[in-house]
């Protein structure tokens, strides 16, 4: 397996681990006076989880299948 691969499925595993955050169901504070703990963690959830997503297609998109279907169009 590549080193890529194992990164990505170690960082998507705890990703969806942190997704579910039990700790934030009883905390009744608020971020910048306005906004409830949990909605504000999963607006910097959501910012990682698309970051990391961007990044993976950056690293593991499949160019070669993409060259390989421009040619065979032509």
């Amino acid at each position: 397996m590549k080193p890529a691969v194992l990164v990505s499925t170690i960082v998507f595993i705890v990703l969806a681990v942190l997704h579910q955050d039990v700790w934030n169901w009883d905390n009744a504070n608020l971020v910048f006076g306005f906004l409830p703990v949990g909605l504000a963690y999963h607006a910097a959830y959501s910012i990682v989880a698309a970051t990391f997503w961007a990044i993976v297609m950056k690293i593991a998109w499949p160019t070669r299948l993409e060259e390989w279907a421009d040619e065979s169009n032509d």
